[in-house]
């Protein structure tokens, strides 16, 4: 798959430039080096956009759910044909390894597959009335045309968590693609149109937030606005989408606690914690950043931790174990504040640097870094870092780590290593956190299954899973009464 020189819009089916002709650069995060021009788009390219969206629209809508479904099973086998392509692409974008983003793909597949399935399982209900000679009925209906903002961190997985509910409901899309992987967006729009979607129903935009995410937030035909990304810009976004009542999901941050309790595997709860903090260069929303440890088995459990992260291998190939962040800004912004945290006398147990060896200068590596001694109210405690930081916490027993898994402001996932049956279903009910998990890491959500947080990791929305539907839909009653003297 050769990457575009250029990376244009889509807009009602067609390429386009940004009206303005402007581009920025993309970077190879792997190299350091410049890998094409990206669409530098404004409100002007967002109003053709919905514009095209809403033209669509009415036709869209007005497709019966099962044959929506067989379209997007087309754009979805399309997807299948090409997944060695996608997959070339997402690891060029964000430096992972190709089998890292072979898998990804495989996910965005399979979430494709149980959405077209959807067309035929959109349900309403019959509800008794408590009226003689009345029956009511309630029935899912589009609300018209969906804005889509998604992040970089596994973009052909966001692409597809959004897309195909958007369109599966009825709405037509328009998807800011995030700046930092304009690539595997613009390929998505060219295998749904090369799949025979028609033009309009999903136009995807390239852009910075400032200049064009911002104005599809704000665009008056824009009925459902669905966000993942920080807890900051999901507040600007309720509060200029929630002006107008604009529907709004939002799936943000999180600072996710792992507790490892005195009674477990300490080998396996190793495995998974390194996992936890540094799969994906620790670039998950999910990523389990907090590492909550019993005191009777802190230093050895800290011990075997060190071990295992000293001998991750960090890089793009397939023998390694992570890659770079995402990009340049990102790096020194982690490298600050651990920088910080330091100076407020947090212990660097190990990485907290920039890899300098000719193998990494070029491109945003940070070695894998754990620290304790960190204060549980401290700015390095309470800010998504999204990179390769994990910090140590010692607590005395289980109900401390549950209270520090609690202080967070954040709630999105949470796990507990334990072997006892009680601790492990007294977390669950009492984490504050929207997916809780026993004896594995803090991520791995299925794709037909909810994901979403509380607290400042979300607005209560759950996406993907059969719940995105009652995002993407609105509840129609229908109440048919009858006359008794006309039967």
């Amino acid at each position: 798959m050769q990457i575009p020189s250029q990376v244009p819009n889509w807009i009602d089916g067609q390429e386009r430039p940004a009206s303005s002709n402007q581009w920025f650069a993309k970077f190879n995060p792997a190299t350091g080096q410049p890998l094409c021009q990206v669409a530098h788009s404004d409100r002007n390219d967002i109003q053709s956009a919905v514009q095209a969206a809403c033209r669509a629209q009415l036709d869209w809508a007005q497709t019966p759910p099962v044959q929506r479904g067989l379209r997007l099973h087309q754009i979805v086998r399309a997807l299948q044909d090409r997944q060695a392509d996608m997959a070339r692409v997402v690891a060029d974008e964000t430096g992972k390894s190709y089998k890292e983003a072979w898998g990804e793909t495989a996910g965005a597949i399979q979430l494709g597959l149980f959405y077209a399935s959807e067309g035929q399982r959109l349900y309403g209900r019959t509800i008794a009335s408590g009226i003689a000679y009345r029956q009511v009925l309630t029935v899912r209906q589009p609300i018209g045309v969906a804005g889509l903002i998604v992040p970089a961190n596994t973009p052909i997985a966001n692409v597809a968590w959004k897309v195909f509910p958007a369109l599966i409901c009825g709405n037509t899309a328009v998807l800011k693609a995030a700046e930092d992987t304009p690539v595997t967006a613009w390929l998505f729009g060219q295998i749904a149109q090369q799949a025979g979607l028609p033009a309009g129903v999903l136009n995807i935009v390239q852009g910075l937030g400032d200049t064009a995410g911002a104005p599809l937030v704000a665009h008056p035909e824009v009925g459902v606005i669905s966000f993942t990304g920080s807890t900051a810009v999901g507040r600007q976004i309720q509060r200029v989408a929630g002006e107008r009542f604009t529907r709004v999901s939002l799936e943000l941050g999180g600072k996710n606690p792992f507790v490892v309790c005195d009674d477990c595997d300490l080998d396996h709860a190793a495995h998974w914690a390194v996992l936890s903090a540094f799969s994906n260069a620790g670039q998950r929303c999910a990523s389990g950043s907090r590492i909550i440890i019993f005191e009777a088995i802190y230093e050895r459990f800290r011990d075997q931790l060190l071990e295992r992260t000293r001998a991750l291998r960090v890089g793009p190939t397939d023998n390694d174990d992570f890659g770079p962040v995402i990009n340049l800004q990102q790096l020194e912004t982690m490298l600050a504040t651990l920088e910080r945290a330091q100076q407020a006398g947090a212990t660097l147990l190990t990485g907290g640097a920039r890899l300098t060896d000719p193998a990494h200068a070029s491109g945003y590596y940070l070695a894998p870094t754990l620290v304790e001694g960190v204060d549980e109210e401290a700015e390095f405690s309470n800010t998504e870092l999204f990179g390769p930081i994990a910090t140590l916490y010692r607590v005395p027993n289980f109900s401390a780590a549950l209270a520090m898994a609690n202080q967070s402001p954040y709630g999105l996932t949470a796990c507990i290593h334990t072997r006892s049956l009680h601790r492990a279903l007294e977390f669950t009910q009492r984490v504050q956190a929207g997916v809780a998990v026993v004896n594995a890491g803090t991520y791995g959500s299925e794709p037909h299954l909810p994901f979403g947080g509380v607290k400042h990791s979300g607005n209560g929305t759950r996406e993907p899973g059969t719940e995105a539907l009652d995002i993407y839909s609105q509840l129609k009653n229908i109440y048919l009464n009858v006359d008794p003297q006309a039967v």
